[in-house]
């Protein structure tokens, strides 16, 4: 991972900053020389998995480009309540203008970390792996993205365009499981795209797995399925012969609810809560006196 800001990256910067700043921070402007020098840290306030340092030092050195930072932390390590995540220091102007900006940044991102983290404890040993959706914050998506694989989640797909993912909508369109496979396994293979269907009963899922296997699909989500449901769904995919799609539960998922998903053999559980629900870490930024 780079640790400079990409070019979205850096208008994303410049767009929140814009927001904060306004016409001028006149509070720090009428108290802080534009020259006087100062450091501060980053504290934690709260137990967590930190990410989002790369953002949160765009900040800062967009405001001062030769702000010194020494973060204790890196993105996906653990940080305790009290812990100092990073000390910084140069001009105390740009430290206290970047302040809200930059931890809004690191909490968010830290949050959605820290959140995907409990998420991959309470599966740990099933062989279930959790990953993410596209139910992200518009703008901050490979931002959200980088922080769940911080947690240790993985990335599902990053949009529209590397995987398809026939869902409801399109099934109901075009008529069912099959058709719509008809439609785009051919299409899909020739561009080297994944493709993935979603079905709501065991019946449909009979239907992708009854499929010749070039046209059969990589993966399918089962999704808002019951306990018995989803045992039932792997017991049928082990039955198959080669290539074997990969199962993804997903709907309604919750931190009680995971470990007995996770438990039916499933290979794939998503969670939209990482990125859409996922509370920010508490962070201070204490200058030092």
């Amino acid at each position: 991972m780079s640790e400079r800001s990409s070019e979205a990256e850096m208008a994303l910067i410049e767009a929140a900053l814009a927001e904060d700043i306004g016409e001028a921070d006149w509070t720090t402007r009428w108290t802080i020389s534009e020259e006087g020098r100062g450091s501060g840290r980053i504290v934690a306030r709260a137990d967590g998995v930190i990410a989002g340092t790369r953002p949160a030092a765009g900040v800062f050195r967009r405001l001062d480009p030769e702000v010194r930072l020494d973060w204790r932390r890196a993105d996906g390590e653990e940080v305790e309540a009290g812990s100092v995540v990073a000390e910084l220091s140069g001009r105390l102007h740009a430290i206290l203008t970047a302040e809200r900006t930059a931890l809004n940044f690191l909490g968010h991102l830290s949050g959605v970390a820290t959140l995907t983290s409990r998420y991959v404890r309470a599966v740990e040993g099933t062989g279930c792996r959790v990953v993410d959706t596209r139910k992200t914050t518009p703008g901050w998506r490979r931002l959200e993205k980088e922080a769940v694989a911080a947690g240790g989640g993985q990335n599902h797909r990053s949009g529209l365009y590397d995987m398809v993912l026939l869902k409801e909508n399109h099934l109901r369109h075009v008529g069912g499981v099959g058709p719509a496979l008809d439609r785009v396994s051919e299409r899909a293979r020739a561009a080297g795209l994944e493709v993935e269907v979603e079905v709501t009963q065991l019946a449909e899922l009979e239907v992708a797995l009854e499929r010749p296997p070039g046209a059969r699909p990589d993966r399918i989500l089962l999704d808002n399925m019951t306990a018995e449901m989803l045992r039932e769904a792997v017991r049928a995919v082990r039955g198959v012969d080669p290539p074997v799609p990969l199962l993804e539960a997903s709907g309604g998922v919750t931190l009680e609810s995971v470990r007995s998903i996770a438990d039916t053999g499933v290979d794939l559980v998503s969670v939209g809560a990482l990125t859409h629900s996922a509370a920010a870490l508490d962070l201070s930024l204490l200058v030092t006196p």
